[in-house]
């Protein structure tokens, strides 16, 4: 049995993706770049899109995941470097299989159920004090 692909999804909805929130960036070619990485015979990699992450604040969004481990967040993947940074990570065989490196630790966002479960919690606390 082969080892199963790490999937990058990559927001594309209501705003990340889209030129009117962040102009200067050509999103396409980002998506282009990544499918074309997923294509290398070197790595596993899958790539797909998704309208929205619910996590617009931090567009854009992308979500790495890998069988056996906890899924990434990493937000602001607006530029080249981070990109570059990206795939030498899913390279190096992504999460549970190679350590994020600092660069896009610095990327990791929360994810949005998480979140909302931390901030019910914060209140809940706050309501026992």
């Amino acid at each position: 049995m082969s080892e199963k692909p790490v999937r990058v999804t990559v927001c594309r909805g209501c705003c990340c993706g889209t030129r009117r929130k962040h102009p200067g960036v050509d999103h396409d070619w980002q998506l282009q770049r990544l499918r074309a990485l997923a294509a290398s015979a070197a790595t596993r990699v899958e790539v797909r899109t998704s309208d929205c992450l619910d996590a617009c604040e931090h567009s854009n969004l992308v979500v790495v995941h890998a069988s056996g481990a906890k899924p990434v967040w990493l937000g602001f993947v607006l530029d080249e470097t981070v990109l570059d940074d990206l795939e030498g990570w899913l390279a190096a065989g992504g999460p549970g299989r190679a350590p994020l490196p600092d660069a896009l630790e610095l990327h990791r966002v929360t994810p949005p159920a998480r979140r909302v479960w931390a901030q019910r919690r914060q209140w809940t606390d706050d309501q026992h004090v």
